[in-house]
């Protein structure tokens, strides 16, 4: 079922959501000593993360996500260590398909698990921004990929 257009207070509160992430970015400073560094970039626009990540048993125990570019980019790193933080990495690559197909499908009702997420759903009517909005969520999961695979540096690039 297509979702309703939001009220304009809630455009304007999703706007306030990620421009305050934007403004105030949640973990950014680089972690002591990650278990993964993933980096990522848009060669198309020049975005750029870098997560450093610490694990616990299977869960995400820190997060850092800092970088340069538009501000989409930067609220979605921000937003995402807030949401992955404490998460295990099954429930990490979740929270990622879901996030990617809020932000692909303009139709797609977004789940309540998503949160504040959400104030990034309107990312999916404008296609170009759709890889500023997920670059640090497929940076995340090339992280998640390279900790299984055994190794410290991953890279991606849009």
């Amino acid at each position: 079922m297509p979702q309703s257009i939001p009220e304009p207070e809630f455009d304007e509160l999703y706007r306030e959501i990620i421009l305050d992430h934007y403004r105030n970015p949640r973990h950014r400073e680089p972690l002591a000593d990650p278990d993964v560094v993933a980096e990522g970039y848009n060669p198309l626009c020049g975005d750029e993360v870098e997560m450093g990540l610490t694990f616990e048993n299977s869960r995400i125990k820190g997060l850092s996500c800092h970088g340069r570019g538009c501000s989409i980019s930067q609220a979605s790193g921000s937003m995402l260590t807030e949401a992955v933080i404490g998460k295990s990495v099954e429930e990490a690559r979740r929270l990622i398909d879901l996030f990617t197909k809020m932000v692909t499908d303009p139709e797609e009702e977004p789940p309540a698990e998503l949160g504040d997420l959400e104030a990034l759903q309107g990312v999916a009517k404008f296609p170009v921004r759709v890889k500023c909005a997920t670059l640090a969520w497929h940076t995340l999961g090339d992280g998640l990929n390279q900790r299984e695979a055994g190794g410290h540096v991953a890279h991606h690039e849009e």
